[in-house]
């Protein structure tokens, strides 16, 4: 029987999609990539949600480091935010999980690659370009959009093969990574309504009534942060940290409403709070120590390389180019952050580098002393 390894989050789509191929003649392998969106003991959970829906062998594979250093890394030294508020949270992952699938297919003896993504939305782009440049061999399979399959024909179907999904599962389209969540769905498809906190808090954000503001100091080194409040830690450990004293506060949430690469418009709700902190923090130490002519080329570059990862194009060369260029351009940005979180909101408050441009004591207007 042929065998198709297939890119497998837990959820309604990838869950069904297993049941699909089945259905198809395939034995199925599912391979679950941890890219930094699974909190707990979800990673086994899913593992016996595969074995539920009748997988063949369950793959897990810790890629968040990757995560860090090959996207999230340039991400934040770009700038990088799509529409102005967005930090390409889970899209750039997908090329990573790509990679990895490919690699267990091979590992495996699979004859087909697949996916669980529908024909709406970037994901199946994503998927399809990597797949098809990084395994030309293998055919490429994605039964719920090649099968306009409903979310709730999905659901129906998992029921009758005795898998339960949770309603909120059918109302909202769920992805989390190691920066930030998205969630589509409901309101998301009507720009005129407002997201609900309902959708918020299916995609992790619940709010604390009882945490309060708080100041803080990030200690950036060469663009990237490497200490919080004085605590040196390496780059995983500083955003679970952040991500957990700005989440309570509702930080970080926000609404994408932009150009898919389809070529129609697409809107989504996020929670990304230790990316959303990092990046103003990042930019505001940049305005202290770059100069206009280097600010105005890098933030280019940045803007650039993000539209590359959003339409799935990680592979051309010239985001090797970009990376370098952003690379080179944090030489001198290292220095302390001073940030205030508060609730839904936070400020940065001031910074300080030892090779800031702006000479202290400077005043302007009539009897200034320059």
């Amino acid at each position: 029987m042929a065998v198709a390894a297939l890119a497998f989050s837990g959820g309604l789509d990838t869950s069904y999609a297993v049941l699909a191929l089945r259905r198809e003649g395939y034995d199925v392998v599912t391979v679950t990539v941890d890219t930094g969106g699974f909190r707990g003991d979800e990673l086994a959970s899913i593992e016996r949600r595969a074995r539920a829906v009748g997988a063949l062998r369950h793959v897990a594979i810790d890629a968040r480091q990757e995560v860090w250093d090959r996207f999230f890394s340039f991400i934040l030294r770009g700038n990088v935010l799509r529409g102005g508020v967005y930090p390409v949270a889970v899209g750039a992952e997908r090329h990573l999980q790509a990679e990895h699938l490919v690699k267990a297919a091979r590992a495996e003896g699979c004859d087909a690659l697949a996916h669980g993504c529908t024909g709406a939305g970037n994901d199946q782009v994503r998927f399809d370009v990597a797949l098809r440049a990084l395994a030309p061999d293998l055919a490429v399979l994605a039964p719920i959009r090649d099968g306009q399959v409903s979310r709730e024909a999905s659901t129906a179907a998992l029921r009758e093969a005795g898998v339960e999904v949770a309603p909120k599962t059918t109302r909202y389209s769920i992805n989390a990574g190691l920066v930030g969540t998205t969630v589509g769905g409901g309101a998301t498809h009507d720009p005129w309504e407002e997201i609900p906190e309902e959708a918020y808090e299916a995609a992790g954000s619940r709010l604390d009534p009882a945490a309060g503001e708080r100041v803080l100091t990030l200690r950036f080194e060469r663009g990237l942060p490497a200490a919080l409040d004085g605590a040196e830690l390496p780059a995983l450990d500083l955003l679970e940290r952040l991500d957990a004293l700005a989440r309570p506060l509702g930080i970080g949430r926000g609404v994408h409403l932009g150009d898919t690469i389809l070529g129609i418009k697409g809107r989504i709700g996020f929670v990304a709070p230790a990316a959303a902190v990092c990046i103003a923090a990042h930019r505001e130490l940049e305005k202290l120590v770059l100069t206009k002519r280097q600010a105005d080329f890098k933030n280019h570059a940045g803007a650039m390389y993000g539209d590359l990862l959003h339409e799935g194009l990680y592979l051309d060369p010239v985001c090797r180019d970009l990376e370098r260029l952003l690379e080179s351009s944090q030489e001198r940005v290292s220095g302390e952050v001073r940030v205030r979180l508060r609730p839904r909101g936070f400020d940065v408050l001031g910074v300080r580098s030892p090779f800031g441009l702006m000479k202290g004591g400077a005043r302007y207007g009539e009897g200034s002393a320059l």
